[in-house]
């Protein structure tokens, strides 16, 4: 009978995983369809780049504001649910985004699109009550690879079919997927007990007991790493806020590619992008088991290696594709590497029940930051180049992200003893 269960709960956690990823991938696809698009899209409004830079804003602005509601929400009701709700939105929000007749109207559909981009904290809390702490980061890896596969397929869409059928029609694609998903979603999504696979409250019944609340809330601002940990988030945003919208235009306006060429380039590198996660989260798993510190010293190689690979990458001459090319894939693969454990590290010092909320604070906080990264970008593009806005946004921001982790790396072994200790503490109470 164990065996049985065993095994029906492994396939939940794999039918789940999929359409979590599924939903990832194509939500993806949609929201980062913008920065392929912007060239046609600044076209077809005769806008400028700090024009084009403040629709990336307003909706990082719009997300940001979201992002404490969602977390919040996650924690009281049911997460399949309200991400069903989510795909719905943004089928809905892209509909319109599609029909906008003027920059104003564009520039406001667009904002609206950022209420189902902070969706994502009670995606990944629920998959933390599917996989043990031991296997999260490889797993988490596993799920973000959706993230460049979104923009494979966003980029795709763009260069083919947006250049046949125009970005309006792309926009109609992408946005009627999201609603077929959120059907899919509410149909065969199910919730599980928060805390169920750790392995301190592995003997507790009844884990629902354990409900969110206020106070356990307040407790995150006494977790010296999880502080750290958020304020490396703030700066850590901006570099792939300013890549992810910008770099296909950089391609076509200074390096001077086709269509062709940008999408040779671009697949490659976006494929060992997608190999990063896995790896890094892989890595971040191993290194885990040997100190408390594994995790937050994987992401600190991984943003070092990164900010020192873009910078060769980037003086690369125009003329050489074929260098710039592999530069560009050797950078790829490292600067995944942060995420997978930042997303584990959170959840290794906090609460089964206010993990939602605890990863919409840290997004919240870094869509706060890096809102202003595409106008930024924008601006600084106007007035020098945008390669030069591209580079000088994203060294300096993993430089300090490189310091962030060192010093999380100082407090995350007591913080993650206390929430040991305090699992094990409810495990003690709940056998009474």
């Amino acid at each position: 009978m164990k065996e049985k269960t065993k095994e029906i709960a492994v396939k939940g956690a794999r039918s789940t995983f999929w359409i979590m990823f599924c939903f990832m991938l194509l939500h993806q696809a949609d929201k980062l369809l913008i920065g392929p698009l912007t060239t046609q899209i600044m076209d077809t409004f005769k806008i400028s780049r700090t024009q084009m830079g403040a629709v990336t804003t307003g909706a990082l602005i719009v997300g940001a504001i979201f992002y404490p509601i969602w977390g919040w929400l996650y924690d009281k009701f049911s997460r399949p649910k309200l991400i069903a709700l989510a795909s719905f939105l943004w089928g809905a929000s892209t509909w319109l985004n599609a029909i906008a007749p003027t920059y104003p109207i564009f520039l406001a559909t667009r904002a609206g699109t950022g209420i189902d981009d902070s969706s994502y904290p009670g995606l990944y809390s629920l998959i933390s009550d599917y996989y043990p702490p031991k296997k999260r980061g490889k797993i988490y890896g596993f799920l973000q690879v959706a993230q460049p596969f979104g923009y494979l397929v966003g980029m795709i869409l763009a260069l083919a079919f947006g250049a046949v059928y125009g970005w309006r029609n792309v926009f109609f694609l992408t946005g009627s997927l999201g609603i077929v998903v959120s059907f899919i979603i509410f149909l065969f999504v199910k919730d599980r007990p928060r805390g169920s696979t750790e392995p301190e409250l592995s003997s507790v019944e009844h884990l629902e007991r354990f409900k969110f609340s206020w106070k356990t809330v307040g407790g995150l601002f006494r977790k010296k790493s999880l502080i750290i940990l958020f304020m490396q988030g703030f700066i850590g945003v901006f570099p792939w806020n300013v890549i992810t919208y910008w770099f296909f235009d950089y391609l076509k306006t200074e390096r001077g590619y086709s269509d062709t060429q940008t999408l040779l380039t671009m697949v490659p590198a976006v494929l060992i992008l997608a190999a990063g996660y896995p790896l890094g989260g892989a890595l971040g798993d191993r290194l885990f088991k040997k100190t408390p510190k594994g995790r937050v010293i994987v992401g600190a190689a991984g943003v070092a290696i990164g900010a020192v690979l873009l910078w060769i990458t980037m003086n690369i001459p125009l003329a050489a594709h074929l260098p710039f090319g592999i530069m560009l894939c050797a950078t790829a693969l490292f600067i995944p590497f942060a995420s997978p454990n930042v997303l584990s590290s959170f959840y290794d010092v906090t609460e089964p029940e206010i993990r939602s909320t605890t990863n919409a604070v840290q997004n919240f906080i870094e869509a706060a930051g890096s809102a202003l990264a595409p106008l930024m970008a924008g601006i600084i593009a106007d007035k020098s180049t945008l390669g030069n806005a591209i580079l000088l946004i994203c060294t300096v921001a993993w430089a300090a992200c490189f310091a962030f982790f060192i010093f999380a790396g100082r407090f995350i072994p007591k913080d993650i003893a206390d929430l040991k200790e305090k699992l094990a503490a409810r495990a003690a109470a709940g056998s009474v």
